[in-house]
């Protein structure tokens, strides 16, 4: 084994700027490479030559380099990319929960940047992106034609400038102009309210290095704040989450399921990208560390809990989904999650730099993959909040993006077994009659969950009433 390292993403998207992947750290071996095609490789020098000899203007052999390394990864799937050291840093630093930038995860779709979801407390977010929404414009540039690094990096830049994007949304007559001031970004990952007495609301906005001990922190404070009881039902809220630490969605899953449960396996070509991963501290845990999952109170093992789902829940927000599920430790309410079921590692090169390759799909404990599918939601509820007249709410998906890897268990999404249906979908139609506009509630000053939040809503009433059934039980 050497002494580099290969971090495992499962997140993958264009991400503005640094924000969370979610990341494994483990040993990698020496491999020897494979045979080059030497034919191919005289026809790419032949490329080269001419390009130096011919071209309009003088271009700079790193360039050419540079960019033969951007097609070559980015030709493979959405989430393969080249890292120069810029962005290889900045990777390094988002883990860890500050970052600068925008604060919006986005993939490519006929070349154009497509927004899976703004982060919360961001400019992106306060300015009104929306996940779907299409980047056609950076300043006076026009996004076509550029790769998603290229992309990213013109979206960079000094906190406190500003940056104008024009963005096409469905359902709008014409390009909405949106100028966001670019800020060094502290992102709450974890946050929490006893909405109710006996009920809690936890949301995990990023899984980030400290994800997990924060999370305890806030059960504990949660049964402090309920007079040192036990709750009765608990809300995890896993919308537009786009991922995170591996290791914290380990954690996380652990919080609530039994000793020794499984809670995600990865599967590909070498056995280094094999893992099966339960809740045992050592796959969550770096050595030394004090295991903070031992100080949970009892209740979180068996507590009724409803988990919160949309199309922008992806990566180690899926997996924490699909754990829960399969263990049937929690009911998954909401809509189909983004889809994001591949692994990506990240490899160190000798120049600082890095790639960021596929490697692997994961499975859930059941051996589901995910991969352009996503989370069934075993209770479908829409968003109440609905478009105007001129088209549904658009949500993007990993099967949305352009060459994206096919799920080799069924390439057809559509055979799920249907779940049940709620009676959102009249609430839709009467608000479409209405005539109301597409806008999230919004939180008042202190909150953290809207009154108005008709998923969250549903999901207290369904707690209601399984905490019921369950002191019948008892």
């Amino acid at each position: 084994m050497s002494g580099k390292l290969k971090q495992f993403s499962l997140v993958g998207l264009g991400i503005v700027f640094g924000a969370a992947l979610t990341l494994n750290y483990s040993a990698i071996a020496d491999r020897e490479p494979e045979a080059l095609p030497i034919e191919d490789l005289r026809a790419f020098s032949e490329i080269f030559g001419k390009i130096k000899s011919d071209y309009v203007e003088p271009v700079e052999d790193k360039k050419l380099i540079t960019e033969a390394i951007n097609g070559m990864l980015s030709g493979l799937d959405p989430h393969s990319s080249y890292l120069d050291d810029e962005a290889f840093k900045e990777l390094q630093v988002g883990t860890q929960g500050e970052f600068g930038g925008l604060g919006i995860e986005v993939g490519m779709e006929d070349g154009f940047i497509k927004v899976v979801s703004p982060i919360e407390d961001t400019p992106a977010f306060k300015a009104g992106v929306k996940s779907g929404d299409l980047v056609i414009k950076l300043d006076d540039t026009p996004v076509k034609g550029m790769t998603l690094n290229d992309a990213v990096k013109k979206m960079r830049g000094k906190p406190g400038t500003d940056i104008v994007l024009t963005i096409v949304r469905k359902g709008e007559g014409k390009p909405l102009t949106l100028t966001l001031t670019r800020a060094v970004i502290k992102i709450k990952s974890v946050k929490h309210k006893l909405v109710e007495p006996n009920y809690g609301y936890v949301r995990i906005t990023q899984f980030q290095e400290h994800s997990g001990e924060n999370l305890v922190s806030a059960l504990n404070d949660l049964q402090e704040q309920n007079k040192g009881n036990g709750l009765k039902g608990l809300v995890l809220d896993l919308r537009n989450d786009p991922g995170g630490l591996l290791n914290t969605a380990v954690s996380v899953s652990g919080a609530f399921l039994k000793s020794g449960d499984l809670v995600v396996y990865t599967d590909g070509r070498t056995e280094d990208a094999k893992m099966r991963l339960t809740n045992a501290r050592e796959n969550y845990l770096r050595p030394g560390e004090s295991d903070y999952l031992k100080s949970l109170p009892a209740w979180t093992k068996s507590v009724p809990m409803v988990v919160l789902v949309n199309g922008g829940s992806a990566s180690a927000s899926e997996i924490v989904a699909g754990a829960l599920q399969d263990h049937r430790r929690a009911v998954i309410l909401g809509t189909q999650s983004f889809g994001k079921g591949s692994v990506q590692t990240i490899l160190p090169l000798n120049n600082g730099t890095a790639i960021k390759l596929t490697t692997a799909r994961y499975f859930t404990p059941s051996g589901r993959s995910i991969q352009a599918k996503g989370i069934t939601p075993d209770i479908i509820v829409e968003d109440a909040t609905i478009s105007n007249s001129d088209g549904p709410k658009m949500e993007v998906h990993e099967a949305d993006l352009d060459k994206h890897l096919t799920n080799h268990q069924d390439t057809d999404a559509g055979k799920d077994a249907k779940p049940k249906e709620d009676k959102a979908k009249d609430e839709k139609s009467k608000d479409e009659k209405a005539g109301k506009k597409d806008a999230r509630p919004k939180l008042e000053p202190g909150e953290i969950v809207s009154k108005a939040d008709y998923q969250f809503n549903q999901a207290l009433t369904l707690l209601k009433g399984l905490s019921l059934l369950q002191s019948r039980k008892d």
